[in-house]
């Protein structure tokens, strides 16, 4: 009788450690929705009062950005245009070095290559973003204006490439924890079928690890999107609408860093930089999204 009610008292202690831990999780899930819900919110009711005197069309489509002249021009197309040159030129160069990167750490390079390589390419990530902006700025550049002569020695180009290097930890890291994940028995299935190792590693590792690594790359774009320090000190910051890799531009966050300290409290200009959060916000929540679109829609193909 004594070891029975001993046992219910496990058993409802058990219960409760149990329901307690459950609500706690779902306590920090709810507090980032609403942290989320927050953010978007003082965003919104800050911009409302700049969307009130400037059309959302005329802010969209608008190619000069200049709010200091007489009048002042709102237009988020150059800024945006930056924005999207530099994090995308950053992630074509970045995304095949990254997943060449992951491929060799996890199927072809020795356990000693391994050892040393993977926490070698992981202290990139803990290098402060300014420092890469320094070399960028003092070094990069130099080279870059040897070799392409460009129209300015900071341009798109050099803030890309100080982007891509930032953004390869992320996904090294990420898309080989993917293909770690893949079960050794469909790698082993497809060696007995006949396939040799690069044909088991284009034609199931990969496609396997594909949730993973559509993941990575949305977290690595995500990355670039929001970066400022670097981007700040290594494309030259002129707001001009180009897509010419060898121009200064100026990115969105370049733009929000640079005129939040310069600009009067409640006056329009202060109001459209809530207009390019805003913008801003809606961009990095969109490439999230189709990520984990992407990431469910390739769970089901390989369930």
């Amino acid at each position: 009788m004594a070891s029975k009610v001993k046992m219910k008292r496990r058993f409802g202690l058990k219960r409760v450690l149990e329901s307690s831990i459950w609500s706690t999780l779902l306590f920090c899930a709810l507090i980032s929705v609403v942290v989320l819900l927050l953010v978007f919110g003082y965003l919104v009711g800050n911009a409302i009062p700049f969307f009130e005197q400037i059309s959302p069309i005329q802010f969209l489509t608008g190619t000069n950005w200049n709010p200091g002249v007489t009048p002042p021009a709102y237009g988020v197309l150059p800024l945006l245009m930056g924005t999207l040159l530099v994090s995308f030129v950053g992630a074509v160069i970045a995304i095949p070095i990254g997943l060449g990167c992951a491929i060799y750490l996890t199927e072809i390079a020795s356990p000693r290559v391994r050892r040393y390589l993977k926490p070698t390419i992981e202290i990139l990530a803990g290098v402060p973003s300014v420092v890469y902006g320094l070399f960028a700025a003092l070094v990069l550049s130099d080279w870059l204006a040897a070799v392409f002569h460009p129209i300015s020695r900071l341009n798109a180009l050099n803030g890309a490439l100080i982007l891509a290097v930032m953004m390869i930890p992320i996904l090294v890291s990420l898309a080989e924890e993917a293909m770690n994940s893949v079960p050794k028995s469909l790698k082993e299935a497809s060696l007995a079928l006949g396939a040799n190792r690069y044909e088991t590693i284009r034609r199931t590792l990969v496609p396997a690890a594909l949730p993973g690594i559509g993941a990575a790359i949305g977290l690595a774009i995500g990355r670039a999107v929001g970066e400022t320090m670097a981007v700040i000190m290594a494309t030259g910051n002129a707001t001009q609408f180009t897509a010419n890799i060898f121009s200064s531009v100026r990115t969105m966050t370049a733009a929000l860093a640079i005129d939040v300290q310069e600009t009067a409290v409640a006056t329009q200009h202060y109001y459209s930089l809530f207009a390019v959060g805003l913008l801003l916000f809606i961009i990095t929540f969109a490439i999230n999204l189709i990520a984990d679109y992407i990431m469910a829609r390739f769970k089901e193909a390989y369930q």
